[in-house]
């Protein structure tokens, strides 16, 4: 038996885009069997769409759709086969394909007896883990794990699927975030070259930002050019994504901005070709505070928390504008570390209509910026080496409030991620700081949790995969 193992992209319910790339590789595959990812609506991404009946018929129109080609084929999509021109389901997963038998599931275990047993489940992507997985499986039989290539909002299904024989031994392994299309030898062997995770970070990003894009129509970006190290990264992602000429930044200094952020700005957007234009917002400050705030010219006083907060909502202000104007998406550009933290202005800095870097702390925005300039200056050295600081009082640094970033997110990684109570990282950690870093979690919840949509890149990311509640008193 032929076999074709089909990493397919696939869009969340557009069912008439799955037929058409679906129908064009059964058409165009010389094989006996042809394997495609997941398309039903519980595993792609749908939600609630799910409880739609009019979705739902169109999913079952679509399953039909493929049947009626009447492809001499066999057609596996996920765990359903169509075949002889019928939707094939299965009771206990076996099918009876050209004489073989085939055990088709969305999990693995390894007791189960088959001539090829395929595992059908989309896998949305996380860092470094895609070894481990392979590892996982003990195969006793010929195996294929099909995963689809698609966005399902933060998750990113991104490939990477790949078929070991029953020896065991490593047969195919396919690209990340790619359409690839591959018949089997089981006969064959190939080494699954790790790639670090910084390059892997950076395609399923650019995929992403891609694939939203596609999907709500939007052509063009913008975002507020500070001369931090988050916006500058950000920047060079949607360049990467959608080329310089859909990338527009703003440029919008204080009173409190140094000249540095201006020039360094200038400087990312001249490396990046991208479009910039500059809008102080000091006149919207100062004309808030003579009239709204009555604050006099000449009162000497330090400033307040509403008052920076103003400033990043000034800023919001203007990214909004231009974004609703010009359809612009908006991209936020708060890290992992800052939103833990609550490091944000709700309806400010946080504004936004999709964060890239959310799920990045801020020691690993530093390590995909490093890789992103490995070949030539693509960031600004001087962005990478100044400390980061949101300009919004004299002089400010981030470190006046936070812990240096590299405990910070060490401490942050261990919670979070790892799960670990405060007791374990108290054993490498002050447990002042520790005690202090996990209230300040739970207090930024509520920020969090009016946040946009960001990109999972963790197996527990604020954006799914932690579910803290926003009232409680356990950490406050």
């Amino acid at each position: 038996m032929k076999i074709a193992l089909a990493q397919t992209r696939f869009k969340t319910a557009d069912f008439e885009f799955n037929y058409k790339i679906i129908s064009d590789k059964i058409d165009n595959t010389d094989c006996d069997l042809i394997i495609f990812p997941e398309y039903d609506l519980s595993d792609t991404g749908a939600k609630d769409l799910v409880r739609d009946e009019k979705c739902l018929s169109a999913q079952d129109k679509f399953y039909q759709r493929i049947a009626e080609k009447n492809s001499k084929k066999a057609v596996l999509v996920g765990e359903i086969l169509i075949q002889n021109g019928e939707v094939i389901l299965s009771q206990d997963g076996y099918f009876d394909i050209f004489g073989k038998k085939v055990y088709v599931s969305d999990k693995y275990s390894d007791d189960v007896i088959c001539d090829l047993y395929v595992l059908a489940k989309n896998r949305y992507f996380t860092m470094n883990s895609q070894e481990a997985f392979m590892e996982s499986i003990a195969a006793k039989s010929d195996f294929i794990y099909i995963n689809a290539v698609g966005m399902a909002d933060c998750d990113i299904y991104c490939g990477l699927s790949f078929v070991k024989n029953k020896e065991n031994n490593l047969v195919a392994v396919l690209p990340l975030c790619q359409e690839d299309v591959r018949i089997i030898d089981f006969s064959e062997s190939c080494e699954y070259t790790h790639e670090c995770a910084e390059k892997c970070v950076l395609e399923v990003l650019t995929f992403a930002l891609r694939e939203y894009c596609e999907n709500t129509g939007f052509k063009s970006v913008i975002l507020g050019l500070s001369g931090g190290i988050d916006s500058a990264l950000t920047a060079a992602i949607a360049v990467k994504a959608l080329g310089s000429q859909n990338v527009f930044g703003v440029l919008m200094p204080s009173m409190f901005s140094s000249q540095g952020s201006i020039t360094d700005s200038l400087k990312l957007a001249q490396n990046l070709n991208i479009r910039t234009e500059k809008h102080p917002i000091t006149p919207l400050f100062e004309n808030f505070s003579d009239k709204i705030a009555h604050i006099a010219p000449d009162d000497e006083h330090s400033t307040t928390l509403a008052e920076e907060n103003l400033q990043a909502r000034l800023r919001a202000l203007i990214l909004m504008y231009f974004s609703n104007r010009d359809n612009y998406l908006l991209l936020s550009t708060g890290n992992k570390s800052e939103s833990a933290m609550g490091f944000g202005t709700l309806y400010g800095d946080l504004a936004g209509g999709l964060n890239l870097i959310c799920d990045l702390t801020k020691t690993n925005v530093y390590k995909l910026a490093a890789y992103i300039n490995k070949d030539r200056e693509i960031i600004p050295d001087e962005i990478i080496k100044k400390a980061p600081s949101a300009e919004l009082h004299p002089g400010q640094k981030d470190q006046d409030r936070l812990p240096a970033y590299e405990i910070l997110d060490d401490i942050i990684e261990m919670y979070v991620e790892q799960c670990l109570s405060p007791e374990i990282i108290y054993e490498k950690y002050d447990k002042q700081l520790v005690d202090d870093t996990v209230k300040k979690i739970y207090k930024a919840q509520f920020k969090r949790h009016q946040g946009c949509l960001g990109i999972r890149l963790t197996e527990r990311s604020f954006c799914n995969g932690v579910n803290l509640p926003v009232v409680q008193k356990f950490y406050s």
